[in-house]
């Protein structure tokens, strides 16, 4: 089979994704931000007393959530909520029967916020709170939820690869359809901040006291943030498809990624194949890019490795924090805003770029460049690791 008739064989449109992140619940809000390099960070000691960190925080209203089941109720499935709201499901069941219609959420905080909260109340010992369900926290709970919200009897499962989830559940949407076993899917990814999470990453010392800096030689870890991204995933051709989705695991480390990029070379390699793309017809990469001396050491070589030139890059979670979880469906979406708006989200950094990283071409404008196809890199703990190739259909 040639590249034109494996990136054509079976259409994956992406919808226009609902979107509820730091940077604003509306695709224009965020659009805005986007091009313009506006972080949507604040300091906050929330999660850590005495210390406060930037944090990409939600200041959207968000979908009420009093009428709900109290299994229901949770930060995480609110979020999950206000994006379903903004995402465009009005010809869904018109157009297919609730049982072919599927659902795939990737997160890694579920409802734990919940159970938190839960625990402080009652502490060590004491009953935990009446309006307390261990179905909040559950890992399959997110697509339950959006599920019986909608009345949909399809597939319905979450996948949790920490910093690649929503990635891998975009991919998990395309393998559905090209199965048969769906005529649609929702996917996309929510995640929350909670202590376990800031705390978590700040005990392995990957947090940055300041606004996060990727591929500075003067980088110093993360800032972590919230958000919901999904998307209606069909068969329809036209639009922004998912052409291709590369995945692989290189278990490493537990939590470090393998030096030399083997894994993530390996998954932006098995979308270009999936997607019978060649590589100089990239025009975008959309970095994981979290800003830790380790992951933009390993990212950099991955992509200086694939690439004799690689294309503008930028990592986005200079913006909007990493939203673990959640990040690979909310830089899907950003991906798709590049296709339609035509512009490249800035790279934000002190423009110090580090001399001992291979080099990229890290976006310093956002002049028109019409860019066709794009590539979104997630790279998660344990080696886990995605990259989807979305294209604009000519």
């Amino acid at each position: 089979m040639s590249r034109q008739e494996k990136h054509t064989a079976m259409p994956c449109r992406l919808s226009a994704p609902g979107v509820v992140c730091s940077l604003g619940d509306s695709l224009d809000a965020i659009a805005a931000a986007l091009f313009t390099g506006q972080r949507g960070l604040v300091p906050s000691d929330a999660y850590t007393p005495g210390r406060p960190l930037p944090l990409g925080k939600v200041t959207s209203a968000l979908v009420d959530d009093t009428d709900w089941p109290t299994e229901h109720r949770s930060y995480n499935n609110r979020l999950l909520a206000t994006a379903l709201q903004r995402l465009d499901t009005s010809s869904l069941l018109a157009n297919y029967s609730p049982s072919r219609i599927g659902v795939v959420i990737g997160t890694s905080t579920s409802g734990i916020g919940e159970t938190e909260q839960a625990l402080e109340i009652s502490g060590r010992e004491g009953p935990l709170p009446d309006n307390f369900r261990y179905a909040q926290q559950e890992l399959g709970a997110p697509a339950q939820f959006v599920a019986r919200r909608l009345g949909l009897e399809g597939p319905a499962h979450v996948l949790s690869t920490a910093c690649s989830s929503s990635a891998r559940a975009l991919a998990s949407a395309r393998r559905l359809l090209r199965a048969g076993e769906c005529d649609a899917v929702i996917a996309g990814g929510a995640d929350t901040l909670c202590r376990l999470t800031v705390n978590g990453f700040a005990s392995l010392e990957a947090v940055s006291d300041d606004p996060c800096l990727p591929f500075s030689v003067n980088r110093s870890g993360i800032n972590l943030g919230e958000a919901a991204a999904l998307f209606v995933v069909t068969r329809e051709p036209g639009g922004v498809q998912l052409e291709g989705a590369g995945e692989s695991a290189d278990a490493y480390h537990i939590s470090a990624p393998r030096p030399n990029g083997s894994g993530a070379l390996a998954a932006m390699g098995a979308a270009l194949t999936q997607a019978g793309r060649d590589i100089g017809e990239i025009d975008y990469l959309n970095l994981h890019g979290t800003g830790t001396p380790q992951n933009d050491l390993m990212e950099s070589r991955a992509v200086a490795d694939l690439f004799a030139t690689p294309p503008p890059c930028s990592s986005t979670k200079a913006l909007t924090g990493h939203t673990l979880g959640a990040a690979g469906a909310l830089e899907a979406a950003f991906c798709w805003l590049v296709l339609q708006h035509g512009k490249l989200p800035l790279h934000v950094y002190d423009g110090h770029y580090d001399p001992a990283l291979p080099y990229l071409p890290l976006v310093e404008d956002v002049s028109a460049r019409a860019p066709r196809h794009v590539m979104s890199n997630s790279f998660a703990f344990g080696g886990n690791n995605a990259s989807l190739l979305l294209s604009k259909a000519e």
